[in-house]
């Protein structure tokens, strides 16, 4: 196993960045507001992108003394990949709207840190491209559509083919997005299907020259899955529409599940009657998430939904965790609730706006060598050691009540 404090490496105890949060307020230096907009906000009022935060707050940690434990493994497995850390890269749209090297960069900067990404439909990058610039087999991620009828391509098999067809054996499929949230932030600054530039948002960009003349000269601008070549941005997020239906249902998911040989995980699950279904029609892991955020806003922050969810459906298969994640203790604590592993979007997102492909995978180190400090504090030598036992509601010192008991009563409800 790579030394867990890896991270020193890149400088975490001198001057640069030394957190996540440090990485955000670089990024936001770098990127013209209508993009910033993109990256860091959520639906509505935002109330459901701050709960996420929030949720990891209503935890405390368990740290135990003279126990002579040292950080061994923090190795896990998500869809068939042998992880070194149990992040991974959740799959972001148009990242290289932020930095032109995009996908490709992060994905590299996952391998380097020892995890793997997941590559979005409507990425930046092919899965072609993601493919022949990577030496291992990164997952993808999908948008389904519902059975087309009339002369409406299906798109879903279409990109499903290419997928496997470029070597990607896992998925994930998207399940959470039957219609574009309401993402105001991005309204306001013109960040919508046919891009609004007005005098601000020019002046905007203008003071970030480097990203201006990605943004002009690399045309890194649009989602080659979702158009053919020389396809335009416009066209792109047309396409994506096309996936964004309302009336997905469950035999979509099958159909899906008898498209594709390797591993499925559905992601967007945040009810564990949904998580049910899901496993009966053949997913092989569940992701809860709310999508950052960024689809209902007032829905349950995903950490607050996770509990229920294992205990529904852990013991057949794995569940990860996506939203919220800044802080190691983060990681441990979903890891405690009993995710197999976490994704991370914005956090990598601000890496690679701030540094491309270095960025992203000193966020990665980041969180690796808060990781391993928060597993010696509590005398774990192992990931797969952590469990509930080792939570405690936040304030409480209770140190005998039994793993039930300490599931908030709100989310102990969902059961």
């Amino acid at each position: 196993m790579r030394n867990p404090f890896s991270g020193v490496k890149f400088g975490l105890r001198g001057s640069g960045p030394i957190t996540v949060e440090d990485y955000r307020k670089l990024a936001r230096r770098k990127l013209p507001g209508m993009v910033w907009a993109y990256v860091d906000e959520g639906a509505e009022s935002l109330t459901t992108l701050r709960a996420n935060r929030d949720a990891f707050s209503r935890w405390a940690l368990k740290t135990r003394v003279l126990h002579g434990s040292v950080v061994e493994s923090m190795a896990t497995t998500v869809a068939g990949a042998d992880l070194d850390l149990p992040v991974f890269l959740s799959p972001t749209g148009l990242t290289a709207i932020t930095h032109w090297t995009g996908e490709l960069a992060a994905a590299q900067a996952a391998e380097r840190a020892g995890t793997r990404a997941v590559i979005s439909t409507a990425a930046s990058y092919s899965v072609e491209e993601i493919a022949a610039g990577t030496s291992q087999s990164h997952l993808f991620q999908l948008y389904p559509s519902a059975e087309p009828t009339g002369a409406q391509r299906d798109l879903t098999m279409t990109i499903l083919k290419r997928a496997a067809a470029a070597g990607f054996t896992g998925m994930f499929v998207t399940v959470d997005a039957p219609t574009v949230g309401n993402r105001e932030g991005e309204r306001h600054q013109g960040m919508i299907a046919n891009p609004r530039f007005t005098p601000r948002q020019i002046l905007s960009a203008a003071r970030r020259p480097a990203w201006s003349a990605d943004f002009l000269f690399r045309r890194r601008v649009s989602s080659p899955m979702l158009v053919e070549d020389g396809g335009s941005a416009v066209e792109a997020v047309q396409n994506q529409g096309q996936l964004l239906r309302p009336d997905l249902a469950w035999a979509d998911l099958r159909r899906i599940r008898d498209a594709w040989d390797g591993p499925l995980y559905v992601k967007g699950i945040l009810h564990p009657d949904d998580a049910e279904q899901a496993v009966a029609c053949g997913a092989d892991g569940i992701v809860v998430s709310n999508h950052g955020g960024r689809q209902l806003d007032h829905a349950i922050a995903s950490l607050d939904a996770l509990p229920a969810v294992v205990d529904r459906v852990g013991d057949r298969v794995p569940v990860l965790l996506d939203g919220g994640i800044r802080r190691g203790t983060d990681v441990v604590k979903a890891l405690c609730l009993g995710a197999t592993a976490v994704g991370i979007g914005r956090p990598y997102i601000y890496g690679l706006a701030a540094r491309g492909s270095a960025g992203v995978q000193h966020v990665l180190e980041i969180l690796r060598d808060e990781i391993a400090r928060v597993m010696l504090f509590m005398g774990v030598s192992d990931v797969s050691q952590l469990n509930r036992s080792m939570l405690l509601p936040a304030g409480q010192a209770q140190f005998e009540a039994a793993p039930d008991a300490l599931v908030p009563e709100a989310v102990g409800a969902l059961r």
